[in-house]
C-alpha cells in the first residue's frame, strides 16, 4: 500500500472517530462515571441490593465504553507513528503490520459506529428475546432450537449474560417456543432488528424419504422494563397458575409444582417460567416478562396511533426477514439489506454480527427516508 493511501485511510479513521467521540460525548460520560463512583463509595450502597446491581452495571458500562474509545484514538496514534517510521527506514515488515493493523482498525471503528446509530427510546435496554416455532412440524420446533442456540451463542461470544427464563419442549424434537434474557447495555438495540420471521430450507433429518422441507421459526425482541416505567398491573387482572416443570419429552425436571403461568386478563397476554427453583422466583420472573410485554403492547399502540396520521401503512419489520438455505446450495441472506453470507454453519454457531450491523443500518436508513 502507498504512502499517500495510508494517509487517506488514517485521515478517514481520524475523522470517523471523531464523530463517534461527538456522538458518544465522553466527557459526559466522565462526569457520570464520578458520580457513580461516589455511589458506589457509599457504606450503605447493598442496603438495596437491586439498586445497586443497576449502579454497579451502569458504572461498568460507562467505563467499558470510555476505554473503548481510548483505546481506540490510541490505537490510531501508533497507527500513525508506525506507518511514518516505516516509511522513513522503508521497512517493508513495519509497513505489513501497520496494514494489518489498519484493516483491524477499521473493522473496530465501523462497529463503534452502529453502536452511535442505537439511540432509539428503549434501545439501550437489556433485551428479553421469544423463539417460537411456526410452520413446518417437527422440522420447525427443531429450527426454533438451532436459532436458540444461535443467540445464546452468540451473547457467550460477546461475554453477555443470560438467563433462560420458560422452554416448552416440542414432543420429538426441538422447541415450540423459549423466552430468554441477554443482560446487556443495548441489547435491545441490537438484536431488535432480529425480529421477525426466519425461514430455513434444508433436506428434512426427520423425513425418512430424504425430501426437501421448509420451515419457519418467530423471533420476538421486547426492552427488559425498569422501575421508571411505571406499568402498574392489577391484581384482579392476573390469573396465575402453578404447574410442575418439564424437560425434553414430558421428563420432570422439578418434582413440586414452581412453575408458574400468569394469564393478564385484559389483553389475553400469557407468560411463564419454569428455570427458577421457588414458585416465589418463577412468579417474580414471570412478571418482569409480562411487564416487558406490557410495554411493549404499549410502545406498538403509541404507533399504531401515529401510523394511522400517515399515508402509509408503516413499517414491516415483523414479516419474514431472513432465509437459512442449507439444500441444494448453502447460503444465509437478510431480505431487507441482502446481506448474506455462505457459511450457515458459522452463523448457526452464532457469527451473526455482520447481519446484525447492517440491520441496524437499514433501519435507520429507512428511519431517515421515512422522516423526509
Amino acid at each position: 500500500m502507498a504512502g499517500s493511501d495510508f494517509s487517506l485511510d488514517i485521515a478517514a479513521l481520524d475523522k470517523a472517530l471523531s464523530s463517534i467521540e461527538a456522538v458518544l460525548d465522553p466527557a459526559r460520560k466522565r462526569a457520570e462515571i464520578a458520580e457513580l463512583q461516589v455511589e458506589v463509595a457509599a457504606p450503605d450502597l447493598w442496603n438495596d441490593v437491586e439498586n445497586a446491581q443497576r449502579v454497579t452495571s451502569r458504572l461498568s458500562s460507562l467505563q467499558s465504553e470510555i476505554d473503548r474509545l481510548v483505546s481506540l484514538r490510541s490505537r490510531l496514534d501508533d497507527l500513525a507513528v508506525l506507518v511514518e517510521l516505516g516509511q522513513e527506514e522503508d521497512d517493508a515488515a513495519s509497513m505489513a503490520e501497520a496494514e494489518t493493523e489498519l484493516r483491524s482498525l477499521r473493522k473496530a471503528i465501523d462497529a463503534l459506529e452502529v453502536r452511535t446509530l442505537l439511540a432509539g427510546e428503549y434501545d439501550q435496554r437489556e433485551a428479553l428475546v421469544t423463539i417460537r416455532s411456526e410452520a413446518g412440524g417437527i422440522d420447525a420446533a427443531d429450527f426454533a432450537a438451532m436459532l436458540l442456540r444461535m443467540y445464546l451463542r452468540w451473547a457467550e461470544r460477546h461475554h453477555y449474560a443470560t438467563e433462560v427464563y420458560d422452554t416448552s419442549y416440542a414432543e420429538e424434537a426441538g422447541i415450540k417456543s423459549a423466552t430468554f434474557q441477554v443482560k446487556a447495555p443495548f441489547a435491545y438495540g441490537t438484536l431488535s432488528v432480529e425480529q421477525g420471521t426466519h425461514r430455513l430450507v434444508r433436506i428434512s433429518p426427520f423425513d425418512n424419504q430424504g425430501r426437501r422441507q421448509t420451515s419457519f421459526a418467530g423471533v420476538e425482541v421486547l426492552p427488559v422494563t425498569e422501575e421508571a416505567d411505571h406499568i402498574e398491573i392489577p391484581e384482579a387482572d392476573l390469573r396465575i397458575d402453578v404447574f410442575r416443570s418439564s424437560g425434553p419429552g414430558g421428563q420432570s425436571v422439578n418434582t413440586t409444582d414452581s412453575a408458574v403461568r400468569i394469564t393478564h386478563l385484559p389483553t389475553n397476554i400469557v407468560v411463564s417460567c419454569q428455570n427458577e427453583k421457588s414458585q416465589l422466583q418463577n412468579k417474580a420472573a414471570a412478571l418482569r416478562v409480562l411487564q416487558s410485554r406490557l410495554l411493549e403492547k404499549i410502545r406498538q399502540d403509541r404507533e399504531a396511533e401515529m401510523n394511522a396520521l400517515k399515508s402509509d401503512a408503516g413499517n414491516s419489520w415483523g414479516s419474514q426477514m431472513r432465509s437459512y438455505v442449507l439444500h441444494p446450495y448453502q447460503m444465509v441472506k437478510d431480505l431487507r439489506t441482502e446481506f448474506e453470507v455462505s457459511s450457515p454453519d458459522a452463523v448457526f454457531d452464532g457469527e451473526i454480527d455482520g447481519f446484525i450491523d447492517s440491520g441496524i443500518r437499514w433501519r435507520r436508513t429507512s428511519e431517515t427516508v421515512a422522516a423526509g
